[in-house]
């Protein structure tokens, strides 16, 4: 009986001294094996570890992406207006014995730097912005600036900050109706400027218009005038070769002749006189 007792004696603290040796570590965590308070080693692969019992002893840090979330606070533009920012932050630990040695291996205490740093450079960046400027920077210019006025300031942490990110960015409730009327009023006075810039260009579109259509009828008429005088000119010259020629000067005198008489026989009256040395006369009375 006492050999099974010590047999199970020896087997409790065998397995205790098993269960106190095994580090398993995760995918998604570090493990730090302190020996009397010192890292000594840093696990950063998933698997299963040993260390010496009651001489080391392990602290886990997570590996995966943080997240921290600020308080709202009160920031002043450059135009000196107030707003009320509300932000995160995404973080992860990238140098788990910087990280140790700086901030005791805390997350309470990584977080307490978070906030600051990124507080006051979101404090710095706005100040340094419109109000308009910031409203507008929220597809990412607004990001991209908190980020470049932190720089490197985490790396002494062994953090890394990914991003900083703005959930809510408002005005004051005290002040929103005048914030929203001055943009009103402005946006009507850039409208009022488009639409003066508009009718400015358009006036003079129509006058450059007015002035080439002129320019074509005046072309155009004098190109009529020119043509008309040429045609004029040719029925002078068709005229004088007729006249010209004897036999050609009785016909055309003819012609006119029966076109006078064909002008005459008008209305219901188709009596027709004629004068004896008329052309016409003296084809009716046979005279050559």
């Amino acid at each position: 009986m006492k050999k099974m007792i010590s047999i199970f004696v020896v087997l409790i603290i065998a397995l205790f001294l098993f269960s106190t040796s095994v580090v398993i570590t995760q995918e998604n965590e570090y493990k730090l094996i302190r020996e009397f308070g010192k890292v000594d080693t840093i696990l950063t692969e998933p698997g299963i570890y040993f260390m010496v019992p009651f001489i080391q002893r392990a602290d886990t840090l997570p590996k995966q992406i943080l997240i921290y979330d600020l308080a709202s606070s009160d920031v002043i533009t450059m135009d000196k207006k107030t707003m009320i920012t509300d932000s995160y932050v995404l973080w992860k630990i990238t140098d788990p014995l910087l990280f140790s040695q700086t901030l005791n291996s805390s997350i309470s205490n990584a977080e307490n730097r978070i906030d600051t740093v990124v507080y006051n450079a979101i404090k710095n960046v706005i100040s340094s912005m419109s109000q308009n400027d910031v409203i507008s920077g929220r597809d990412g210019e607004l990001t991209n600036a908190i980020l470049d006025n932190i720089g490197s300031t985490m790396n002494q942490y062994g953090i890394t900050l990914l991003t900083v990110e703005t959930k809510r960015l408002d005005l004051p409730s005290d002040n929103k109706a005048a914030v929203y009327e001055r943009m009103i009023s402005e946006r009507d006075k850039i409208a009022a400027t488009y639409s003066a810039e508009g009718n400015s260009e358009a006036q003079i579109i129509r006058n450059a218009t007015d002035k080439e259509i002129s320019i074509m009828l005046s072309t155009a008429t004098a190109e009529a005038e020119r043509i008309t005088a040429e045609g004029e000119a040719e029925y002078m010259r068709i005229l004088s070769q007729a006249y010209a020629d004897q036999s050609r000067t009785e016909f055309y005198s003819f012609v006119r002749a029966l076109d006078a008489a064909r002008l005459s026989l008008n209305g219901k009256n188709k009596t027709l006189i004629l004068s004896p040395d008329s052309p016409i006369a003296q084809i009716f009375n046979g005279t050559p």
